[in-house]
């Protein structure tokens, strides 16, 4: 099956940033997705197979960004000016839509978790 590995979670600082990397064994549309404690499983940002589209829920719009290097079958979210609210387990996902999607029930693999916390 197709496995995904990531890393780069951490603790930060409010205002602090890091960059989650996702390597996966094949080349895919990916998207980020992030759970915190007690709630539900949040969309947080996609990025078409091509690369040429991206799109992020309204909470992390100008503060993260999604990209890809298809050489490497490896997608990445840099998020700057982190908030506590930001905290939680992201996991990235692969998806055999091409655009990319919203909803994770369009994800058909799913990497391990990787927790981030932001200190106030």
């Amino acid at each position: 099956q197709v496995q995904l590995v990531e890393s780069g979670g951490g603790l930060v600082q409010a205002g602090g940033s890091l960059r989650l990397s996702c390597t996966a064994s094949g080349r895919y549309a990916m998207g980020w997705f992030r759970q915190a404690p007690g709630k539900e499983r949040e969309f947080v940002a996609a990025i078409s197979w091509s690369g040429d589209n991206t799109y992020y829920t309204d909470s992390v719009k100008g503060r993260f960004t999604i990209s890809r290097d298809n050489a490497k079958n490896t997608v990445y979210l840099q998020m700057n000016s982190l908030k506590p609210e930001d905290t939680a387990v992201y996991y990235c996902a692969a998806t055999l839509y091409r655009g990319g999607a919203f909803d994770s029930r369009y994800y058909n693999y799913w990497g391990q978790g990787t927790q981030v916390t932001v200190s106030s």
